[in-house]
């Protein structure tokens, strides 16, 4: 090691984290090397952001995974605009609203969207998988909507298509926006009785889902645990606390301490 460079005493932490911590300094500022690791994360997040979705490539996993697929946009024409304005990635084409309305599928329970929000990487890495593995947790009498790949979408998409397809419950899985040492972490939104005019509180929301973060497994174990209550009590958001860890430990959450409380007064 260079005799400039001052190295920290907490850099063993750094084997445990992806954290930008323990960096060291050389004199007043950074070692180069750490200066040449924080350009290439910075690159990293901005292509996340700027790449498009190879929305033929997810279709073609997504059908292979026997789910149907279509297709749709928002409203922003390109990544410019859906950059600068954030409302009209939240509106879908009208064109595709015409015709997803013709499929539209009343009564079903679930609609599931893929928007590529602000990072593409992440859908086109966890997506598919995250969807494959939360089947294995839902009833198998479930039904579904088209699962409808989005592109320049925000979270709010998903409200104006459930509403289209008539779905009791939206989840919308969206890429989040890049951090420097995770430039491919996917979201999930879940709205029960989508409709446009919802708001953030009306929602509940898993972050950071990916392998070095929330893992496939555990997450969709999480999401079906939450669209399962939110279809039995008919609600989602601030009303609805996640306590799958409760069913994990197979203790009863508060809703169901409630129902006993009052069974026994």
């Amino acid at each position: 090691m260079n005799d400039s460079v001052t190295p920290n005493p907490w850099a063993q932490w750094r084997a445990a984290t992806p954290a930008r911590l323990a960096l060291g300094r050389a004199g007043a500022g950074m070692p180069t090397d750490e200066t040449l690791r924080f350009g290439w994360a910075h690159a990293m997040a901005r292509d996340a952001i700027h790449a498009a979705l190879d929305v033929d490539a997810l279709a073609a996993t997504l059908t292979a995974q026997h789910w149907q697929v279509a297709r749709a946009r928002s409203q922003a024409a390109d990544r410019t605009t859906y950059l600068r304005r954030p409302d009209l990635g939240r509106k879908l084409d009208e064109h595709d609203a015409t015709r997803l309305l013709a499929d539209r599928r009343y009564g079903c329970d679930v609609c599931v969207v893929i928007g590529d929000g602000l990072s593409s990487l992440a859908v086109a890495r966890h997506a598919a998988p995250l969807l494959a593995a939360v089947r294995a947790h839902l009833p198998a009498d479930t039904s579904f909507a088209p699962v409808v790949i989005a592109t320049q979408a925000r979270v709010a998409l998903a409200d104006e298509v459930g509403e289209l397809f008539g779905a009791a419950l939206s989840v919308m899985l969206i890429g989040e926006r890049p951090g420097l040492s995770s430039p491919d972490s996917l979201g999930i939104y879940l709205t029960h009785s989508p409709k446009r005019g919802r708001h953030d509180a009306e929602r509940n929301c898993i972050s950071n889902v990916r392998p070095e973060g929330l893992p496939y497994e555990a997450a969709s174990f999480k999401l079906a645990w939450l669209m399962r209550e939110s279809l039995r009590r008919g609600l989602t958001g601030v009303a609805l606390k996640d306590e799958s860890n409760l069913a994990v430990l197979g203790q009863p959450g508060a809703a169901e301490l409630g129902r006993l409380s009052g069974l026994l007064k």
